[in-house]
């Protein structure tokens, strides 16, 4: 079971040891979440940060890879399984790499483009797993490499994001409208960098 599955799983399971159970398995630092969240704190150290190719299917191949190298066998490799979310289902695997060369190619010279290549690489969820987080460190890339600006994710409520980026598959004016009321030129301060993985991360986790 993933991540997610095992929470559900702990909600109904009838005993009063489940609310205990989800609070060790969702903080402990021995959890998949929380050593990849301390492999991302890293990047701002690491030299690999400059390396990572901008806006391309390889540098979001090279975050998911170091993100959750070692954690997960597939960590980097793009998927060869269907997977869905919510009743959603992301792009069939069969097509993908059809896909992900198309979306490779849309320009990203202005904040409406990058933002429009950043809904539909959402929509392709290229990873089994780990594909918000990775894909959200991608977006910010993208932007101060050619915007010179970066999103300020505590900015953004959890609630109102997910809900704007479900509805991005028809409508992606309000995801716009959220992150462009959210960016900041502070595009090398180490604090905006690891309050970003702290909500990214967040916006992971299971209610």
């Amino acid at each position: 079971m993933d991540y997610n599955q095992v929470i559900e799983l702990a909600k109904n399971f009838p005993n009063n040891k489940s609310v205990p159970f989800i609070q060790w398995f969702t903080y402990s630092e021995e959890t998949i979440d929380a050593k990849s969240k301390t492999k991302a704190y890293a990047l701002f150290e690491s030299s690999l940060l400059d390396s990572i190719e901008v806006g391309t299917i390889q540098g979001l191949q090279q975050i998911h890879a170091y993100l959750f190298g070692g954690l997960y066998d597939f960590a980097g490799k793009i998927r060869t399984v269907n997977i869905s979310k919510g009743g959603f289902q992301f792009a069939a695997a069969e097509f993908l790499e059809q896909n992900l060369a198309g979306i490779e190619k849309m320009p990203d010279t202005t904040f409406e483009q990058i933002v429009e290549k950043y809904v539909e690489m959402n929509i392709a969820h290229p990873f089994r797993e780990g594909n918000g987080r990775t894909t959200r460190i991608w977006l910010d890339l993208i932007l101060k490499h050619t915007l010179k600006k970066c999103i300020d994710w505590s900015k953004i409520n959890k609630r109102e994001y997910l809900e704007a980026m479900a509805e991005s598959v028809i409508d992606s004016g309000k995801i716009k409208a959220l992150l462009q009321n959210a960016l900041t030129d502070k595009i090398n301060d180490r604090e905006m960098f690891m309050k970003g993985i702290d909500y990214s991360y967040y916006y992971e986790e299971a209610e």
